[in-house]
This record gives structure tokens, C-alpha cells and sequence, in this order.
């Protein structure tokens, strides 16, 4: 018999309740079921699992949507998904548990929309060059607990090399590993020397090729149904340089528009979106001709690139916290220096045109680059967000309710309503007042699944 699980179920991965009984009782949360009882209802059925319920309370609750507090939140959820959702001071429904967060406040968990949780934040230029594909996706492992612990309960991986990324999507998805919720492109798809397809580190003769690199319509439909037949969810492209990528300048376009179209359209035709790295006003208006649904950076965005993305109701994702990293700490974590003057001449344009940009009225999401800097760190963005120009309000929308727009997964995920996902995270304090309380998480629920309790 395991310690702590009624019945001496073996092995756990059998008995989803008793393994929900060991880690709720070693967090102190408050069980309704008694454990005698618990135990019956797994020796009577060993092929059939009954429903689950579980009841979260506490003081106030974020309506991201509508930007506002609500006070005396019961949320009952069963099998991982909300079934009800009330404001009283009493628990009415019969569950098999109640979490009682007290004073705190909860609101939906987190969305990032670009991560690189098989990237490390002190791997970067040359020192990448060390690491195999199977290394990245043991590291994107420990990555993924640590984001979910911030947090995040929904991450869109934009950039993994052999598919790392869908394995791990697999993994947490089957329970072999915690996690975010993942949605992955697999290998970015770009041209010849481009910034997110080619490896340009290496010599000539070392004959070293990115395996995203696609050159005209038809190479890069090929690819999108070669990462589409290996699982990604979505497609990964760049229409510009970038600022880490060796030998690429930042604003200078990469695939024509009859080659971006070409990819857009056949992703589309399989029900997948396409976010676009690009950072250069060209490659932005390119992409958003093209049709592609996020744009990524977006640092150098004109007038006329702003009203593309307001009329084909594309979304930005500006990753405007990196830059403090990138200059502050990215010598010393091996970026190149011709990549440090780069963002010398991006970040701050970027951070002036988030403010345009928002002004305007486009879409935007939160995407942090996760990856390029420590993973965890991705609700420093959000103040960010607010001094260049948005409400709190705004910014948690862009991380929930937004974010899941832009995934088409609105109503399911980003939103505390019946019928979402049971992912739920609280703080102390009111985010509503302070977005920097959210750097400090002290709950995470992600499917009705207590994965921190502090």
C-alpha cells in the first residue's frame, strides 16, 4: 500500500481518486468525502469511475471578461470542467472536496502565447550547439512544471526542433508529466538563412540546414502538411529577421506574399492557424495579406500595418519584457553581440508601438518569448502591458479571455463560466488594482487538479 492512499490502489495511474486524496490531504485542503466512503466507491467499481466533484470558495473573483470584482465566488466543477458558478457565503452542492481559499482572490489561469518551453533562457548563441533535440524536450519537462506553477495553465508553443514539443504537449496531456495545457507548431517553417528555420551558426561546410527551411509555395505547403501530419496544432513562420537569429537583420522581409499566402492557405485548409514572426513593417504587412491570424513582435508596425490587423481581426503579440532581460543579463547567458545591438534598436520602438497599437484598437494577446528569458517570470509582462498603456483590466483580458479567442478556444479555456475548463488560479491582493500580484501565484488548479497549494 502507498502512503496516504485509501484502498492500497496500485498502480495510482488506476485510481484517479486516491491519487487526488494523497495530494489533497498532504496540501491541508478541506475533504467533504469521508475517506471510508472514498474507499468503498473504488473497491465497487474498478471498470467505471464516478464523477468527481470539486468546490472552490473564496473572497473575490476576477471577471476578466468584463473587467470587474465579484465578491463570494462558489465555482463547482466535475471531471476537470465548471459546471456552476454562484457568489454566496454558503457551499450548497454536495462535493467530494472543498477548497477554501479564504481572503483570496481567483480568476481563470493564465494564457501565455509564446513560449519555448524547450529553450533555456542561459542557452543561447553558440551554446545551443551543445544541446540535442532529446536534451531540449527533457528540459522543456522541467520547463513546463515550472510555468504551470507561475501560473499559466495554457501555454502556445511557437518553435520546437524534432517535434519536442508535441511529445511533451502528449505528455502532460496523459498525465505522465505536469504542466500547461499546450497547443505546438513543431519546427517553425522559413526560407534559406531565415531567422526561425535555418541553423546559421555553423561554417559552410558543415552543410548544416534547419529542418523548417522551405523555400517557394510549394516547399512550404509541403512543410505545413509534413508538421501537421506529425501533430502540430498550429503553424510557426517568419516573415522577417530577428533579433537572436545570426546573420538575419530584424526588419528585413523573409518569404514573398505569394509564398506566405501559400503556407496561410494550406494551413488553413486543415483547420490550423498561423502565428508569423515578424518584426519589420514589410514582413508584417506581408503576413497580414497573407492571412495569418497572430502576428508576432510586431516591434516595427506601421499606420497602415495597424489597419490591416484591425480589418482581418488579426492579433498582436507583443513580447515587450524580454528586451529588459536580453540587455541586462543576455551577455552573460551567451547572446551574440551583434544580436545585443539589435535589440538595442528594437526594444524600445516595440514598446512605443504596443502603445499605438493598443490605442488603435487592435486585438492583442500576451506573449512573453518565454524561453529567451527564465520561465516562470511570464507575469512580469503584464505590468509592462499596463505602463505602456493598457488598463489591468486589459492586460489580464489579453491573458485570458483574448488568449483563448485567439487559440479558437473561446468558452473553453481563459474564462471562470460553466462550462470552461476547471483552471483556476488565486492571489493575494486585488489584480485588478496591482497586475503585480500576479507575479506571485499561490494557487494553481488546472482541470479541477490541485497542482500548488501555498
Amino acid at each position: 500500500m502507498l502512503w496516504g492512499d485509501p484502498g492500497g490502489c496500485l498502480p495510482l495511474a488506476a485510481c484517479p481518486k486516491a491519487a487526488s486524496f494523497r495530494r489533497n490531504a498532504t496540501r491541508g485542503i478541506r475533504l467533504k468525502l469521508p475517506v471510508i466512503a472514498l474507499a468503498s466507491s473504488l473497491l465497487l467499481s474498478s471498470t467505471a469511475l464516478l464523477a468527481e466533484t470539486v468546490v472552490v470558495t473564496a473572497d473575490s473573483m476576477v471577471d476578466v471578461e468584463n473587467g470587474r470584482l465579484l465578491d463570494d465566488p462558489v465555482i463547482t466543477i466535475t471531471d476537470g470542467v465548471i459546471t456552476s458558478v454562484s457568489f454566496s457565503e454558503t457551499v450548497s452542492a454536495e462535493a467530494d472536496e472543498v477548497i477554501d481559499l479564504g481572503d483570496m482572490t481567483i480568476l481563470p489561469g493564465l494564457i501565455d502565447m509564446h513560449v519555448h518551453l524547450t529553450s533555456d533562457s542561459d542557452m543561447h548563441g553558440y551554446r545551443r550547439l551543445a544541446i540535442s533535440d532529446e536534451r531540449a524536450t527533457i528540459t522543456g519537462v522541467v520547463n513546463a512544471k515550472t510555468t504551470l506553477m507561475a501560473g499559466f495553465t495554457t501555454v502556445r508553443n511557437v518553435g520546437a526542433g524534432s517535434f519536442g514539443d508535441v511529445a511533451l504537449r502528449d505528455a502532460i496531456a496523459e498525465g505522465d508529466v505536469p504542466g500547461p495545457r499546450m497547443f505546438v507548431s513543431g519546427p517553425p517553417i522559413g526560407i534559406t538563412g531565415g531567422h526561425c528555420s535555418d541553423n546559421n551558426l555553423l561554417p559552410p561546410e558543415y552543410e548544416a540546414t534547419g529542418e523548417g527551411v522551405a523555400d517557394g509555395p510549394w516547399a512550404a505547403r509541403s512543410k505545413v502538411r509534413k508538421n501537421r501530419k506529425f501533430g502540430a496544432d498550429l503553424i510557426k513562420t517568419c516573415s522577417t529577421g530577428g533579433v537572436l537569429s545570426k546573420g538575419t537583420k530584424v526588419g528585413a522581409p523573409q518569404y514573398t506574399l505569394e509564398e506566405l499566402t501559400a503556407l496561410t492557405q494550406e494551413a488553413h485548409s486543415h483547420g490550423m492557424k498561423v502565428a508569423s514572426h515578424a518584426h519589420g513593417t514589410e514582413g508584417i504587412i506581408n503576413a497580414l495579406k497573407a492571412g495569418v491570424d497572430t502576428i508576432e513582435h510586431a516591434s516595427f508596425i506601421d499606420d497602415e500595418g495597424i489597419r490591416l490587423a484591425k480589418e482581418s481581426g488579426a492579433f498582436l503579440s507583443m513580447d515587450i519584457y524580454v528586451t529588459e532581460f536580453i540587455l541586462g543579463e543576455g551577455e552573460a547567458a551567451g547572446i551574440l553581440p551583434e544580436s545585443l545591438e539589435k535589440e538595442r534598436m528594437t526594444g524600445q520602438t516595440q514598446r512605443e508601438n504596443f502603445r499605438r497599437a493598443h490605442e488603435a484598437g487592435v486585438k492583442m494577446v500576451l506573449g512573453t518569448d518565454a524561453g529567451v528569458y527564465p520561465h516562470g517570470d511570464n507575469a512580469k509582462q503584464l505590468s509592462r502591458m499596463v505602463r505602456f498603456g493598457m488598463s489591468s483590466a486589459e492586460a489580464l483580458r489579453a491573458a485570458t479571455y483574448n488568449a483563448a479567442d485567439a487559440l479558437g478556444q473561446k468558452g473553453d479555456i481563459g474564462v471562470i463560466k460553466t462550462g470552461a475548463s476547471g483552471d483556476i488560479i488565486a492571489v493575494r491582493g486585488n489584480p485588478l488594482e496591482d497586475i503585480s500580484v500576479l507575479e506571485n501565484v499561490t494557487f494553481v488548479l488546472k482541470q479541477g487538479e490541485v497542482y500548488k497549494s501555498e
